[in-house]
């Protein structure tokens, strides 16, 4: 098989797992609690990415990690996928599945703000716009399209979907100075996490009997979402010999899970939450195209 059409492959797999994750979470979360789906949903993960390590042939990177590194397991691992998921599920438990994965989709916007107090990055006036146009988006989606209300779905559901971009950003800041293997160093983000979660899950009384279905989907969240995904767009990356024609596949995504969203949970697309994700779409192309020519041309950006 030729390897552009293998990168191809990969990443339109791992888009089409991405795409229909926004409705696994609101179907998972009508059977269980979001710290129960977060644990049981990390527990498969584990497995999942386990039997990808011993696949390919890394579980001796495992063995030999020192202590520098399960430390680091450690604290990436509250970030992602402790802290960012739990955020991330009980905005879904709250907010409509339309509404919570177009916002959560701004998380690149808000790793460009973040880059400036803690990278001393400048913005420029068109990387601002850019901003304001995804926020926008953000803000469309939130009222319903009444801009002039003021008037939000749920206010605790659009801060919690808000956070979780911010958590997912800083650990994509951190995690850029990460120097394991990805998929080994997932693994003990995972590892260290788990027993946070199931922590939590026993102190907030919440580890009761778990059905089938609340089992399902958290398999598919664990395996789909938090572990094959990843693998299959690393796989892509790696393969394809023009990485922005596979970057760009992402923006797909978004637009497909609203399709999904529609017909697995049976939510009514509203206009304006095609159009607030447009608007958001559309200020992340902008900025990554200014972020891309910022790096050809260092001196450029002002």
């Amino acid at each position: 098989m030729d390897r552009q059409y293998r990168a191809y492959l990969y990443a339109l797999s791992a888009v089409l797992m991405w795409s229909t994750v926004a409705s696994a979470f609101k179907l998972s979360l009508v059977y269980l609690s979001p710290v129960a789906l977060l644990f049981y949903a990390s527990l498969f993960s584990c497995a999942a990415l386990l039997l990808v390590v011993v696949c390919q042939n890394k579980l001796i990177l495992l063995r030999r990690a020192n202590l520098g590194e399960w430390r680091k397991g450690l604290m990436f691992g509250f970030l992602n996928p402790f802290l960012y998921y739990l955020l991330l599920f009980k905005a879904y438990d709250l907010l409509p599945a339309q509404q919570a994965q177009p916002i959560n989709y701004t998380w690149a916007v808000t790793l460009s703000l973040l880059s400036v107090p803690l990278l001393g990055h400048r913005i420029s006036r068109m990387e601002l716009i850019s901003i304001l146009i995804s926020y926008s988006g953000v803000y469309i989606i939130a009222t319903k399209g009444d801009i002039g209300s003021f008037s939000f779905t749920n206010p605790g559901g659009l801060i919690l979907a808000l956070a979780s971009t911010l958590v997912w950003a800083l650990y994509w800041l951190f995690n850029t100075k990460d120097g394991r293997d990805p998929v080994v160093g997932l693994l003990m983000n995972f590892i260290c996490a788990l027993p946070v979660a199931g922590i939590v899950l026993l102190l907030t009384g919440e580890a009761s009997f778990v059905s089938w279905q609340g089992l399902a989907g958290a398999c598919y969240v664990g395996c789909c979402e938090m572990g094959f995904a990843f693998i299959l767009w690393l796989l892509a990356m790696k393969s394809t010999r023009s990485t922005i024609k596979i970057a760009n596949l992402i923006f797909f995504s978004p637009f497909l899970s609203l399709i999904f969203i529609h017909y697995l949970v049976g939510e009514d697309i509203l206009g304006s939450s095609v159009i607030g994700l447009s608007f958001i779409v559309a200020g992340v192309i902008l900025q990554s195209t200014l972020t891309r020519s910022r790096r050809k041309d260092p001196a450029g950006s002002s």
